[in-house]
């Protein structure tokens, strides 16, 4: 059950984050599926909400990346620690493109059921995101 939990998590990062395909949400995300990561303003609740995170990213920076540094499973879940990297060529969460290059730590814990994401809590290193796009000056 481990490698289907990482093959799953592998085909989150790699064909609806790396490749926009977001068709493949609807294959591998629960209908009931709860989000206990603190959404942007605006993103719905639920699976629509991991479509239009997504898509909200990805307009945002086009070359957008999630590079999976470490993955861990066991018993029904999986911990995923990841990179995300991409250029900011358009708005998002208010903040108009800068053309500045990113790279932002990730990590998320995944409840999957019956094959299917059925739970996500995650932690972005969002300050440094904003430092990099120079919204929040460099501490220090």
């Amino acid at each position: 059950m481990a490698d289907d939990l990482k093959a799953l998590a592998k085909r989150f990062y790699g064909e609806v984050f790396n490749e926009g395909k977001l068709d493949v949400i609807e294959e591998i995300v629960s209908p009931d599926f709860v989000e206990h990561e603190e959404l942007p303003v605006g993103v719905p609740p639920g699976r629509e909400g991991v479509a239009s995170f997504v898509t909200m990213f990805r307009e945002a920076f086009p070359d957008l990346k999630c590079e999976v540094q470490g993955m861990v499973a066991e018993g029904d879940e999986v911990w995923v620690q990841a990179v995300m990297t991409g250029t900011h060529q358009g708005e998002i969460s208010g903040i108009p493109a800068t053309g500045k290059k990113v790279s932002v730590s990730m990590f998320d814990r995944v409840k999957v059921k019956e094959g299917k994401v059925v739970e996500h809590w995650g932690i972005t290193n969002d300050l440094a995101m904003l430092t990099q796009l120079g919204v929040v000056p460099e501490l220090g």
